[in-house]
């Protein structure tokens, strides 16, 4: 082979080289875009960005949250374990100004508030729906298990002395496990940072809770 003919191959093979990884650069950008992009931001009229994450964070942990008030106030009235007493009391200080805070984000991005089952007018509680509505909706969640059981709550009213304190024990250690679900979710996927940090909040409080349920249980 002479000098001009290896040179024109080693040109050849280069540029065929070069069109290999051109074609392999673009593809990969391709799938960059058409793949697990983040969520579209958004910019509400008060200058909040946030995206669909912190929506559905919002708007599923408000009547998650009024579920979990309607096992407090279930506690109004009986005898309770002082460490039980204690904890209704934390779960009610904690939660109720949380929704609060969550109802004031949807409502300054213009996004719909839900009903909860403290509604008073869609509430699946009866009486214990009379006291003050946060938002609402009737317990639906958007997630499978996260909502409470109408038929397990009427259970939980009729128990009595230790059968209600672990029943109502049991069923909060689930209903956490929720919470705690979706606010890890919020913690990968969301973008508002109060959002966010009310979720690390959420997991953090509420695995502490789980603990200290599965030791009075233990008891």
């Amino acid at each position: 082979m002479s000098a001009r003919t290896a040179a024109r191959a080693r040109r050849t093979t280069a540029a065929a080289l070069f069109l290999t990884l051109a074609t392999a650069t673009l593809a990969a950008c391709g799938d960059d875009a058409s793949g697990d992009a983040p969520a579209a931001e958004r910019t509400a009229a008060n200058g909040d960005v946030h995206n669909d994450a912190d929506v559905e964070f919002a708007t599923e942990m408000i009547p998650h949250h009024a579920d979990a008030l309607v096992m407090v106030d279930m506690t109004q009235g009986r005898d309770l374990s002082p460490d039980l007493a204690r904890l209704t009391e934390d779960i009610r200080a904690a939660q109720a100004p949380e929704i609060e805070t969550m109802v004031d984000w949807l409502t300054a991005w213009g996004e719909e508030v839900p009903e909860t089952s403290r509604d008073h007018v869609n509430s699946h509680m009866g009486s214990h729906g009379d006291d003050e509505g946060d938002g609402g909706d009737d317990g639906g969640m958007g997630m499978d298990g996260m909502g409470m059981d109408p038929e397990d709550l009427a259970m939980l009213e009729d128990a009595n002395g230790s059968s209600f304190e672990t029943m109502w024990l049991q069923m909060m250690i689930e209903h956490h496990e929720g919470a705690i679900e979706m606010a890890e979710a919020e913690q990968e996927d969301g973008l508002f940072a109060d959002a966010i940090a009310l979720a690390e909040s959420i997991e953090a409080s509420q695995t502490a809770e789980i603990e200290l349920m599965e030791d009075m249980l233990e008891q």
